[in-house]
């Protein structure tokens, strides 16, 4: 057997209160697509993180190429050809392709030392595009790509380094199933030139389209890596979590009253005359292709985008929403596909998160707040969400996907909304925490909420949704209840053109 491109054993690594790692150990083999999956916190990130140079182990052996390593930072493990691709892409809008890559080395290419030269590193871009059979060229200004392509751009910068260690963390968590497509035969060209690629994701029926071996993590500790050919989806769960998942039967709702109501929606060219209601106890699924118009028909109800024409009522009563504060005060809740950006103020603490959308209850005689109510009602929502957090004051950026998701829902609980829209409710989430979000869902649609989920995961609509109104090009194509519900009956409906 060839000697690994890494290998990893033993590895350690504590913060303050907290065992990260222990005695965790990782290989990856040139020409290999290695798949890394875990819950969130299982310890991935701080993996990969001690790979790279960010974190140093406090203990353990790390060789890259059959050489022993302690890498001091970044830099020192980009030199033994080792990059990493963030999930949150790290590009600037405003320049082009071939000087996102080149940024900071324009003088290092070609034979210019003096002067930067854009004909030469467009040059080098076009190489690296031929190589890697990237449809773009190197002029293309990047903020006007899809996600796949920044993607591919991402993926030639980090092949300039000449690395031959490629970390990618969930690359298709914002991409449609075509993209994949495209991304994946990427992938499989750089494995076939040599490339060992470590592929982290949630998405774990990817595993057996992309990789050759999956080693699996939980609460810091190496559980085990295995051959995908050989090993069940179902079995690779069980490693992940531990414990039983969270299964539904079919869901049957009680549908009461008539909580929302949309009467002929109208935004641009984007979201044209969309009609429906929403009952109590319901989930309502909302499916599509990207941009098919369901986030900004959800932005519309809520108030973050005004609209050209339409009506909204909640409880039979016609509300006029011009902005968030309208609907929130008409008793919606949203949370977006972003919670990062929209749901959360990151660098506050989970207190002030979950009280934030019903702060008027938390202050006494308009001027001070009631720490004492703000604290005992913080402290009921994180045991009832299960929010897992050593306390009050741990700022939001710090949770795992699935906790800042709790969080979210639990601002909107708080607030006592009656209408919940949940835009893309378990993207970047692991196996574990859709689970719960799940189980969640369910049991808030039995209180008595009228819930709307809008999402790109097919199975998941089929689990969580009561009933399904499938929207194209900015219309209402179809809806669907009970048996009527299959992934071919929305398929249709998504590709469904006037």
């Amino acid at each position: 057997m060839n000697e690994p491109l890494v290998f990893m054993e033993h590895i350690e690594k504590a913060f303050p209160g907290v065992k990260a790692l222990s005695d965790c150990r990782f290989e990856l083999l040139k020409g290999e697509i290695h798949g890394l999956v875990g819950e969130n916190g299982a310890g991935k990130s701080t993996m990969m993180k001690i790979l790279t140079g960010i974190y140093k182990k406090d203990n353990g052996v790390i060789r890259i190429k059959g050489r022993e390593v302690d890498f001091s930072g970044p830099k020192e493990a980009q030199c033994f050809g080792i990059s990493i691709i963030h999930q949150e892409l790290n590009l600037m809008p405003h320049l082009t392709a071939a000087q996102n890559i080149f940024i900071g080395r324009e003088q290092s290419v070609g034979k210019q030392r003096f002067f930067i030269s854009d004909n030469a590193i467009n040059r080098e871009t076009n190489k690296l595009f031929e190589r890697l059979n990237i449809p773009l060229g190197p002029c293309t200004v990047v903020g006007g790509l899809t996600v796949a392509k920044q993607q591919m751009i991402e993926i030639a910068k980090a092949i300039s380094f000449d690395s031959d260690i490629l970390i990618m963390d969930e690359p298709s968590a914002a991409l449609t199933d075509l993209e994949i497509e495209e991304l994946f035969k990427v992938i499989q060209k750089l494995a076939a030139r040599g490339v060992g690629v470590i592929y982290i994701s949630h998405r774990l029926e990817e595993l057996k389209k992309i990789t050759s071996r999956v080693t699996v993590m939980r609460d810091g500790k190496y559980v085990d890596t295995v051959d995908t050919e050989k090993v069940l989806l179902d079995d690779i769960i069980k490693m992940m979590v531990g414990r039983e998942i969270y299964v539904d039967a079919q869901l049957t709702a009680k549908q009461g009253d008539v909580v929302l109501e949309a009467k002929g929606l109208r935004k641009g060219r984007i979201v044209k005359d969309v009609s429906f209601k929403v009952m109590r106890n319901e989930i309502l699924g909302i499916a599509g292709l990207v941009g098919a118009g369901r986030t900004e028909t959800a932005r519309i109800i809520f108030g973050a985008d005004k609209s050209d024409a339409g009506e909204i009522y909640v409880d039979g009563k016609k509300i006029e929403i011009h902005s968030p504060s309208d609907g929130v005060r008409a008793g919606i809740g949203y949370l977006s596909e972003d919670r990062k950006r929209y749901g959360l103020a990151l660098h506050q603490n989970i207190e002030v998160n979950l009280t934030l959308a019903d702060m008027d209850h938390f202050v006494k005689g308009n001027i001070f707040l009631d720490k004492k109510k703000s604290f005992h009602i913080s402290e009921e929502y994180i045991q009832k969400l299960k929010i897992k957090t050593p306390g009050l004051w741990q700022m939001a950026r710090n949770l795992s996907g699935g906790n800042q998701q709790k969080l979210v829902i639990g601002k909107w609980l708080i607030r006592d909304s009656q209408v919940l829209i949940f835009d893309e409710p378990t993207r970047g989430i692991d196996v574990g925490a859709k689970g719960e979000i799940y189980r969640l869902l369910n049991e808030l649609a039995r209180q008595g909420k009228a819930i709307i989920m809008i999402s790109s995961d097919l199975p998941e609509i089929l689990r969580m949704s009561h009933r399904v109104i499938v929207m194209c090009e900015g219309r209402i194509t179809g809806e669907l209840s009970g048996k009527e519900i299959s992934q071919e009956a929305i398929m249709r409906l998504a590709t469904k053109r006037d």
